[in-house]
Order: C-alpha cells, then structure tokens, then sequence
C-alpha cells in the first residue's frame, strides 16, 4: 500500500510571470514501454481488484456492485488537476505544475499538448488548477481555467483553434491566493452558470467575510458579472468554506467536498446564501447556530477530498490523504452511506470526472510533493462504476 509523505515541500518564492498563453499543438507519441515517467502517454488496457465492497441502492433503485479500472488512458502525467470533455468524447486536461493543457483524443488516447498557460505561478498548491468547457463550446469554442498568477486566483477563457490555445481572456480576478487552500474547481451548472470553488488561503476569517471571495462557492455569468438571483448581488453563491476542491451537480442540486482541518472532512449540499460554517465549525454541530451541517464527514486520513462526480446514481468523491475513491448513495436530496474501493491501490486521487460514455475517469497525483509516484505515474485511470 502506497503512503503519502509527511512532510510537503517546500515552496519557492515565485516572480511574477507574464500573462501571454503560449500555443501548442504539439503532439505527444511515445512507445508506451520506451517511455519516461516524465512523458504523457495512452496506455493500453489494464485491470484493478477491489476491496470487497457493502451494495447499496442508486437512486434509479437499483443494487450497485464493485467499480472496476478497465484501462489506463494515460500515464507520465505531472500533477493533472483538471479534466472535462468534450462532444466527441475527447478530454481537455491541466497540468498544475507544468501549466500544461493537453487534449486526450480517439479510441487510442492520443495526448496532444494545446499549450502552455505562462500567465500561472505554480508553488505549493496554486498553479494551473480546473478547467471547464463551455456549455455551448461546440457553438463558441471557449475553454475556462482557473489559473493562479502571482497576484491572484482568477477564472480566465480562451478558445482551441488547430490545436493550439488562443489569448487569454480575464473573467474574474481578484480571488486570493496563497501556498494553500486555492480552491480550483470549475463547473457549469445546468442554469448555464458558472460555478467557481474557492479557499480561505490559511486566513481563517476570510470564509466569514462575505465581502472577500475566499472560502467561497461563487456563481457568475459566462462573461465573469454576478448571477442573476445571487443572495447578495454579488459573486457569492455560499460562505463559511475552508477549500471546496469538487463539485458536482445531482439535477438542479450542488454537492461539493471539502477539506477539513484536523478532525472532518466534508460533503456538503449547497444552497444559495448559507453558510456552512468554517472556521466556527469542523463537521457537524452548525445546526442551531446558523450554520449548515454536512450530509456526510471522513475522518480527515480517510480523505482529503478532492474531485466529485455523478454518475450511475451515485456521487463518487477523489481521496488524496485517504488513497482511494469513495462512492455515495443520493436519494433527492440526501447524500449517504459512503463505501470506499481501490484503497491504497493507485496512491493519492486527485480528479474524478463522468465521461460522456458513462465511464469515469480518475486520475492520480503521486507527483504533487506530497506523494510516493510509481512507475508510470500520473495516470488517469478508466473506471466502470
């Protein structure tokens, strides 16, 4: 069994880089056996066992068995972060160290590098971080990530034309940033918003501050301003957040995970204008104070979540510290009864996303200073649920 360092590494201080989008276009073939570890490349088809797993009803009421890895799509990744796909099953990925945005493509996997996002300063756990496509991309082309620059966290977009990246645009600047707690995740609600996953960069009062974007879910328009219907006029669509790093849509209903301090980590269900409460309070014990309570909570070794997704009626959470991928029962609006596979097996799992066959992908991130990589690692893992 795989077991995460102690100790992370230390951090440089960065200078500021410049704000240009460097195109690639370049593609990536390399023998699969030949390969360095450094080298993204497809994989040919693999399999995993599982810990024996309880059963427990999907929300279609039917009996869910084991999940299992059928293949490995890539693997000499450096820290992938963000994953979405496109209409024809393609994936558009991000690199958080390497500010790389690859295109994963066709039955055989073929990894192209779209190019090279300059304006991102990774260091510690800021850099390139998610990615969406646009929900009319196949009409407008655009391609929003979530980037960290040395003054700021930001949402920017930019289009794929040839293969190869356009200029980038700002959408939403201002967010902060720090070595910690950046939140990241971007997702498209089904209101044609986007949805934006913030942290309180290890300044607890942040998530208090309803002014600051920090420790935040925010909700804008595909140009950046406020939604309309937002609680408070502004970009802020729920508070009192430590580091939501997944969110995932059941419907009209938004799950997002977050990391804990030291005692829970969570998933939460989230509704416009509450607060849930950090750093007042860890888990449960909000309801009474004005705080909004859990659906679930790990024992922070057992997690560290990460990446959420939904698909076959469950949701299914990422695990970094915990090494392992958790599914989770939903029945309207209740999420429960979590049961964990692949424990220790791939190392730390940092993105788990529903592809457009049904599948999920899923991949790794033993190469975040913070891992042990193996042989091959990063990968990303296809899985049935």
């Amino acid at each position: 069994m795989r077991r995460a360092l102690a100790a992370v590494a230390t951090a440089g201080l960065l200078t500021g880089l410049g704000t240009a989008c460097s195109p690639g276009g370049t593609e990536v073939t390399y023998d699969v056996e030949d390969a360095p570890t450094a080298s993204p490349t497809a994989s040919a088809p693999a399999s995993s066992a599982t810990e024996e797993p309880t059963t427990a009803p999907s929300e279609s009421g039917g009996k869910a068995g084991p999940p299992r890895v059928v293949e490995t799509i890539a693997t000499g990744l450096q820290a992938p972060w963000g994953l979405d796909f496109f209409a024809d099953g393609d994936a558009i990925v991000t690199e958080r160290d390497t500010r790389r945005v690859l295109r994963i493509s066709g039955p055989d996997h073929r990894v192209t590098e779209l190019g090279t996002v300059e304006e991102a300063a990774p260091v510690g756990e800021a850099g390139l971080l998610g990615v969406a496509l646009s929900p009319t991309h196949e009409e407008d082309g655009l391609v929003y990530l979530y980037v960290s620059t040395a003054e700021d966290n930001r949402v920017v977009r930019t289009t794929i034309e040839d293969d190869r990246l356009g200029e980038l645009e700002p959408v939403l600047t201002g967010i902060p940033n720090a070595l910690v707690h950046d939140g990241g995740r971007l997702e498209f609600g089904p209101d044609g918003m986007l949805y934006v996953s913030t942290g309180e960069i290890g300044e607890r009062e942040r998530a208090q501050d309803r002014d600051d974007l920090g420790g935040k879910i925010l909700r804008i328009t595909p140009d950046g301003d406020p939604a309309p219907g937002n609680p408070f006029g502004t970009p802020v669509w729920s508070w009192g957040h430590r580091n939501v790093q997944g969110l995932a849509f059941v419907g009209d209903r938004l799950f997002a995970s977050e990391f804990g301090d030291s005692t829970f980590d969570e998933l939460n269900l989230i509704e416009a204008g509450e607060n849930y409460g950090w750093p007042e309070v860890e888990g449960t014990g909000g309801t009474g104070s004005g705080y909004v309570d859990p659906q679930v909570t790990w024992d922070t070794d057992e997690a560290s979540p990460s990446g959420l997704a939904y698909a076959d009626g469950h949701l299914w959470l990422a695990a970094l510290r915990g090494e392992r991928l958790w599914r989770i029962d939903v029945q309207g609006r209740r999420a429960s009864g979590a049961t964990p596979f692949f424990v220790g097996e791939h190392g730390r799992m940092r993105t788990v996303a529903a592809a457009p066959d049904g599948s999920l992908w899923l991949t790794t991130s033993n190469r975040d200073g913070r891992g042990q990589p193996a042989e091959g690692d990063d990968r990303i893992l296809r899985i049935t649920p």
